[in-house]
């Protein structure tokens, strides 16, 4: 794939995005989606995959949707994300092979200190929606 198919890609992803964000329930099931196919990445899908729900987490504490949540977690998570992005990690992403480690360590602590929060949080949005709660058989 060359960059000017990746560009048409983008633009027309973008193009049905502006659509999608003015139904936010629509955003909240592309979201559900997205969490599922990084589920299915090996070794670092089932961390990825609660990414999501960390930032539509952040994002209802923000907008006062949800309030219902530690603003401590809300801060743990927040500082999580700017470790991500500020790029000033232990080890240089760069680097084969472990450059990512010091990442995924981070977003894997900041998922498991927060997860009691990420299940209330999904069970809301769920209810919220009308949508069955997963059922975890035994």
């Amino acid at each position: 794939m060359d960059t000017d198919s990746i560009k048409t890609v983008l633009e027309n992803g973008a193009a049905e995005a502006e659509g999608l964000l003015k139904n936010p329930s629509k955003v909240d099931e592309l979201l559900e989606k997205f969490e599922q196919t990084l589920k299915e990445v090996p070794a670092i899908g089932s961390t990825l995959s609660e990414v999501p729900l960390m930032v539509a987490m952040v994002k209802g504490y923000i907008t006062g949707q949800y309030k219902v949540v530690s603003p401590k977690v809300i801060a743990l998570i927040v500082g999580a994300f700017l470790y991500l992005v500020r790029k000033k990690d232990l080890i240089a992403d760069n680097k084969p092979l472990i450059g990512y480690a010091d990442d995924i360590a981070v977003m894997t602590l900041a998922l498991k200190l927060s997860e009691p929060e990420l299940n209330a949080f999904s069970a809301w949005r769920k209810a919220n929606r009308g949508e069955p709660e997963d059922v975890e058989l035994a």
